[in-house]
């Protein structure tokens, strides 16, 4: 008995060594695993969580709804409108939209989606209650909204125009939540009662200083590794600094240009960067009778030959910014390169400036014409970030001969006090273009008037006529000319100076892997690959790792 126990433990031992051995010598490598809660800081709290508002905000509303509402359609990293919620989309005499849901699509209580769903959110946006909310019902007031069957909404127009694709963009609404709550009452409050949405993520729980997010079980799309997102409201962004320092937080929703450069050299942090949608610009008032002088395109051409706009980047942006030559990003798709550019050329600008008769005659630094000074005052917003940007611009204009007094405004006082009245000179503005290219509203003649946007008051009669045909023609090769036209056109007669696209940098901990973030239409859309983002990991044998990057589990084939 003795020697048969013997031979077991020996041989157990040596299996235990045989195995040990084995467990030691195979290779493994750490591959995703679930697990882990992603926290993000935000400046700022969350207003409304409605998918309507979200569309004209840019921070944590516009993040929240990019995650937890859909649209029919949605835009891509290049302003494209695309299907999300729809699986097709149709265009009929120029007028007729038809939009057919995808199949199987569910809110995030289970609830089916249907066109029934459509119907509602848009005859709920025409609802004559809401005739007092700024924009809102002049857009929808003509559309008819008809239900075809239960997977299929239509939309007729009295005439072609070719942005309302950018409508659909709307996250849709459940009629089964809201469909007893009064227009007015449901888009002017916050929906915070009954979140229910149609996107990846469902909100879990709102606090007054944080909002959780967890992946919808009906989303639909790939099972996030992280089990929950978290975004914290802060104050001021120095505070959301501070709870990144402490590891309080993993991402930081924007990081200031004049930190991108100290935080890149940190080893805990990733930094993502793309080109901004928008643009800084200085609008020009060619028809105020105090600044005559900017109705010549000579002088106009003149103060931007005379701007180092590669040195204002540096010196007010930290380098985080390219400079602009058109009123459109380089990344949107009806982008136009072949257009007149102005390099820093401070000698052309003086010769511009002396064909136009504007010399110095009397030596005191400013150049004159039929004893007007070549001077006049430029707005920019109260924040330092704007200011330093005049004083760089009145510092090159100087050298020229023009004389800029800078006077700082609040940013709602820049519009109501001055521009809409037009009772400005010159203002330093930034001006967001997010999906369609259509420039009619800020630059068409008809947009003069005090309810238009057009505040230079700049008229092109080709211009006019371009921009007329390319909102009625739905076929993008035919527009991407015609705004190729009308950029041309703007670059040589400059009713504004087109200054720079600032650079949106995005910051997470390296405690979180796998993130990527390509160019980007707008900030939101950085949490387009999220599933793939994780925190925890396992150990496997080589042999088991996935030999792509990895998916994230439950993701289609």
């Amino acid at each position: 008995m003795r020697w048969l126990v013997f031979v077991a433990l020996a041989g157990i031992g040596a299996l235990v060594v045989t195995l040990g051995f084995a467990v030691y010598s195979v290779p493994t490598v750490l591959v995703p695993d679930r697990g882990g809660v992603f926290r993000e800081g935000v400046a700022g709290a969350p207003q409304f969580l409605h998918p309507v508002w979200c569309q004209n905000d840019f921070g944590v509303d516009s993040d929240l709804c990019a995650l937890v509402h859909r649209g029919l359609m949605r835009f891509d990293k290049n302003g494209r409108v695309v299907p999300d919620l729809a699986e097709s989309w149709s265009l009929i005499d120029g007028r007729i939209h038809q939009f057919r849901l995808k199949p199987n699509l569910f809110w995030h209580d289970g609830r089916p989606i249907t066109a029934d769903d459509a119907y509602f959110t848009f005859t709920t946006l025409q609802d004559p209650s809401l005739v007092d909310i700024p924009g809102l019902s002049g857009l929808w007031r003509n559309v008819t909204v008809e239900k075809l069957d239960d997977r299929t909404i239509q939309m007729t127009l009295p005439q072609p125009f070719a942005p309302f694709i950018d409508l659909m963009t709307v996250g849709l609404l459940p009629q089964h939540i809201y469909r007893d709550v009064p227009a007015k009452e449901l888009l002017t409050k916050p929906l915070v009662a009954n979140p229910i949405g149609s996107g990846p993520m469902r909100i879990a729980r709102i606090l007054p200083d944080a909002v959780r997010l967890e992946p919808s079980p009906f989303g639909g799309g790939p099972t996030p590794y992280i089990l929950a997102m978290e975004f914290y409201s802060f104050p001021d962004y120095a505070s959301m600094l501070a709870a990144f320092d402490e590891q309080r937080i993993d991402a930081l929703s924007t990081i200031l240009p004049t930190d991108v450069r100290r935080m890149a050299e940190r080893d805990d942090i990733q930094l993502f960067s793309s080109i901004d949608s928008s643009y800084e610009n200085i609008l020009l008032n060619l028809n105020n009778p105090n600044v005559p002088f900017f109705q010549d395109q000579n002088v106009r051409q003149a103060l931007l030959y005379a701007i180092d706009r590669e040195k204002l980047i540096a010196e007010a942006l930290a380098g985080q910014g390219v400079v602009a030559h058109s009123l459109l990003s380089p990344n949107h798709w009806a982008f136009h390169e072949d257009v007149k550019t102005y390099p820093f050329d401070p000698a052309r600008a003086q010769s511009l400036l002396d064909e136009a008769g504007w010399v110095d005659a009397n030596g005191d630094g400013v150049r004159e014409k039929d004893g007007r000074p070549l001077a006049f005052i430029l707005l920019v917003k109260d924040d330092l970030r704007h200011q330093a940007i005049g004083a760089r611009l009145a510092s090159d204009w100087a050298q020229i001969g023009v004389r800029a007094s800078l006077q700082p405004v609040t940013f709602s006082g820049l519009v109501t006090d001055f521009l809409a009245p037009r009772a400005f000179e010159a203002a330093l503005t930034d001006w967001k273009q997010v999906g369609d290219p259509d420039p009619f509203p800020q630059w068409h003649s008809s947009q003069i008037d005090a309810t238009g946007q057009n505040y230079t008051g700049w008229q092109n009669a080709e211009a006019d006529q371009l921009m007329e045909t390319a909102r009625q023609n739905a076929d993008e090769a035919e527009r991407k000319a015609l705004y190729a036209r009308f950029q041309e056109i703007f670059a040589e007669e400059l009713p504004a100076l087109p200054l720079f696209h600032p650079l949106y940098t995005y910051g997470v901990s390296t405690r979180v892997n796998n993130v990527q973030v390509g160019a980007l239409n707008t900030p939101s859309e950085r949490f387009a690959t999220f599933p793939t983002w994780y925190i925890d990991s396992r150990r496997v044998p080589v042999s088991q790792a996935p030999q792509a990057p990895p998916t994230p589990p439950g993701a289609a084939p």
